[in-house]
């Protein structure tokens, strides 16, 4: 069964947090090995299973995304109940809702890889249409170089779900001048899910002025289950233990 994941910290960390998301279809599954990577490190780490996904696709798509963001959301303060400094990260759908965590309370940082506020799949305009015709397609999940990773993803993903992603991003789009706090980006070169519009999207509104985007050269789309996921929990790591102002 796949659970949420939540450490208290230790040693001189254990007063910083880190909220982790995972993505659209996934479980936090595609995030344990960076979550337990932080948890050893010391900081407190709280990664929840995000409303609709780890059970069946039909429960995702009778999920508003409101749901998603309100148990990432309720990760975010649970965390900032018990510590001095909260970072958010999220991957792809993940990296929306930490950009709209970071919108709306004082984050420390902000770290996001292959963060999603665009599709690739033009019939995704369609989604709140296509919905009553069309319950679901061939699913995005298991992106990954590496032969014999899973993520354990979705099998199907629901077009309703998709609508409900699509308004999410655009959302979270208009919140974007709002995230004043320091962001890092890791972006696959590589990524057959999350279009370069995403990041351009990013770079072109997001309130803060601190941006930096770390490309990752042997990657696909769930990058923190490939090759570079030893790059992305080291200077993830890096950033989240900088001085960064308490919330």
């Amino acid at each position: 069964m796949v659970k949420s994941f939540r450490s208290e910290g230790h040693g001189d960390l254990a007063r910083v947090g880190v909220a982790v998301c995972h993505g659209f279809t996934g479980s936090p599954v595609s995030m344990q090995g960076w979550s337990d990577y932080l948890a050893q490190a010391g900081f407190a780490v709280n990664m929840p299973l995000l409303a609709g996904h780890g059970t069946s696709w039909q429960d995702l798509a009778k999920t508003p995304w409101q749901n998603w963001y309100r148990d990432f959301e309720a990760a975010y303060l649970e965390l900032s109940s018990r510590c001095d400094t909260v970072f958010v990260a999220g991957m792809s759908m993940g990296g929306a809702l930490a950009l709209r965590v970071a919108a709306l309370h004082p984050v420390a940082g902000v770290v996001l890889v292959n963060p999603g506020l665009t599709f690739s799949d033009k019939r995704a305009t369609y989604s709140g249409l296509l919905k009553w015709v069309l319950k679901s397609v061939p699913a995005i999940g298991d992106d990954i170089k590496t032969p014999g990773i899973s993520e354990g993803a979705y099998t199907r993903t629901p077009v309703a779900a998709v609508h409900q992603l699509s308004q999410l991003f655009s959302d979270t789009t208009k919140l974007l001048p709002q995230v004043s706090a320091p962001t890092l980006i890791f972006r696959s070169t590589v990524d057959h899910v999350v279009p370069d519009s995403s990041i351009d999207v990013i770079k072109a509104h997001l309130g803060s002025s601190e941006l930096q985007v770390v490309p990752l050269e042997n990657s696909y789309h769930v990058a923190t289950m490939d090759n570079d996921a030893p790059l992305i929990f080291s200077q993830s790591a890096d950033f989240f233990r900088r001085p960064h102002h308490a919330i």
